[in-house]
């Protein structure tokens, strides 16, 4: 949206999630809506004579995590993105309405297991734990990882990035899983308003957020 800032830093987005309150990652279904839309040029993804690449957005990721306090994971229609501190209370709380708690004894219960016993794991740890290592594991173990994701069950904390032999991290890294109690904390979830409430408070401020969405893309990202 024209509207929106420039981003120029990463404490110019810390700063732009916060006043928003929810901001996707990657195009969102709305143009202008997502932190890739709203970088300024010399952020943007680019590609170096040699191979190589750089992208400011993709390396603040974890920065915006530890510094700025916000949370992050694929929270809109299946897509990453970032959620402030304030609004995090009333979208675990009409998430965690429409997903309900796994069945004891599922995958989905399993890998929440897994995960709350060792605290936090990157993607690839969490699924050789669970036993997701045969032919065409990895896709399938990434839907529910996404779907819990999409549940508010699994956020990410950081991303760990592979070292080279100068000691210089490299690639685009992964993702280091852990849950939103284990981050935030249990009171940084609860919610006093009901899960219906919730959703219409997050559906009325993206609505004069975003004055050039339909109600039907609203919806669709808070699904």
């Amino acid at each position: 949206m024209d509207f929106f800032p420039e981003i120029h830093s990463c404490p110019e987005l810390i700063e732009f999630i916060h006043e928003v309150g929810f901001l996707p990652l990657l195009e969102s279904g709305i143009p202008g809506y997502a932190a890739e839309s709203i970088m300024a040029e010399e952020c943007r993804y680019t590609a170096l004579p040699d191979g190589g690449w750089e992208w400011p957005l993709w390396e603040w990721k974890g920065s915006v995590i530890r510094d700025g306090g916000c949370v992050y994971g694929k929270f809109f229609a299946g897509k990453a993105g970032f959620v402030s501190r304030e609004w995090w209370p009333d979208l675990y709380n009409w998430r965690r309405s429409q997903s309900p708690a796994p069945l004891s004894g599922s995958i989905d219960d399993i890998i929440l297991a897994t995960l709350r016993e060792h605290g936090s794991m990157i993607t690839r740890e969490l699924r050789a734990a669970c036993d997701f290592t045969g032919k065409n594991m990895r896709s399938r173990f990434d839907s529910y990882v996404s779907r819990l994701q999409m549940g508010c069950y699994i956020v990410t904390e950081d991303f760990v990035y592979p070292v080279d032999k100068h000691g210089r991290e490299y690639g685009f890294g992964w993702s280091l899983l852990t849950t939103p109690e284990l981050l935030l904390g249990k009171e940084a979830c609860q919610c006093p308003c009901s899960p219906e409430e919730s959703r219409r408070r997050m559906a009325d401020h993206l609505a004069h957020l975003l004055p050039q969405a339909s109600e039907r893309q609203i919806l669709k990202l808070l699904k």
